[in-house]
């Protein structure tokens, strides 16, 4: 059998041409994970930040309507005392019913005044859920954005192993969606998939 040298010159020409196909595609995978990582760790950081922000938020809002039942025990018992003490004036006259009226006066100050701080304790504890439910909406942003970008690492670890040029393509989808939701969390913007989120909670 001969051998034709031409057709092995074309044949490493072929193999060199593939080679370097594959090569470039290494290096766009490669270069394109690190980006990811990189855009990864920094959208970690500020999601760190925002969870230990809804976390005080929680505690806060605990505490503030731990705060309002205390006031409204305390404007519950003031009450009670109040209306005993009115009772307890109807049969009295003189110094004795003055006496009673010093106290029913005291008693509705602190009713009132426990009444108002009760509301104000109320506002804060409303001002708290507000403020988690802000922060939640900042959050679900960067957990799309590290679901969809985990998804594209995967898909560039595949396409490093067949060295498909379309599979990187593809890898574009939940590469850019990952991104859009990072950058959206890291600005503050408004996008935020409602139906894709309550699909995952």
């Amino acid at each position: 059998m001969d051998v034709d040298p031409m057709q092995s010159v074309e044949s490493l020409q072929e193999a060199s041409s593939a080679a370097k196909r594959n090569a470039r595609l290494n290096a766009v995978v490669a270069v394109s994970v690190a980006i990811l990582a990189t855009f990864m760790g920094i959208c970690k950081v500020k999601d760190d930040n925002i969870v230990q922000a809804m976390q005080q938020a929680q505690a806060d809002k605990l505490d503030h309507w731990s705060y309002y039942q205390a006031r409204n025990v305390r404007q519950e018992v003031a009450d009670a005392t109040l209306t005993q003490l009115r009772l307890a004036r109807a049969d009295r006259s003189g110094a004795q019913a003055a006496a009673y009226d010093t106290e029913i006066a005291r008693y509705a100050a602190i009713a009132a005044d426990q009444a108002k701080k009760k509301l104000e304790v109320k506002a804060q504890a409303e001002q708290d859920q507000k403020t988690y439910d802000a922060l939640n909406f900042r959050d679900d942003q960067f957990d799309l954005s590290d679901a969809a970008l985990a998804i594209a690492i995967a898909l560039l670890a595949v396409t490093a192993l067949t060295q498909l040029w379309w599979l990187y393509w593809l890898t574009w989808v939940p590469m850019g969606f990952g991104v859009l939701m990072g950058v959206a969390g890291l600005g503050g913007l408004g996008i935020h998939p409602d139906a894709l989120v309550r699909l995952l909670s």
